[in-house]
């Protein structure tokens, strides 16, 4: 099992058009949605990198696509190759973490507000870090 990580940890709900982000700290093992960053270009790799200088993180977490039966498809790969693009430059640990129905929870915390496609993206990488603390405590 992979070293628990202390202190700040971000996470991302890779998406094509969007990429939902969330901030929590691995010892109170909490997660708050922050702002989607768009996901076109290079651009969405400098919108990472200021939060990355903004929140200083001890790790990265990818959301990681999966079917319903657990099988892996072109959004799995590309969300891998996300995961990989992150390590790579940032020089972080990153977890990937199994994000089956993560959006459909988003959708459903948020239910009778008025919520963005957008705000839905950070709910989902908030339930995906929670989720992230909730594997590594048990």
């Amino acid at each position: 099992m992979p070293e628990r990580a202390i202190g700040t940890v971000l996470a991302f709900d890779f998406g094509l058009k969007r990429i939902g982000v969330a901030v929590g700290e691995a010892e109170l093992g909490t997660a708050h949605p922050l702002a989607a960053i768009a996901a076109s270009g290079e651009a969405r790799f400098g919108a990472i990198a200021r939060l990355v200088s903004e929140w200083r993180p001890a790790q990265l977490v990818v959301g990681l696509p999966l079917g319903a039966d657990g099988a892996a498809h072109a959004m799995t790969r590309r969300a891998a190759r996300f995961a990989r693009q992150l390590a790579g430059r940032f020089r972080l640990p990153v977890a990937c973490v199994d994000e089956r129905y993560s959006s459909l929870e988003a959708q459903s915390r948020l239910r009778g507000r008025r919520a963005s496609k957008a705000a839905i993206d950070s709910v989902a990488a908030q339930l995906i870090l929670e989720q992230h603390f909730d594997e590594r405590s048990s």
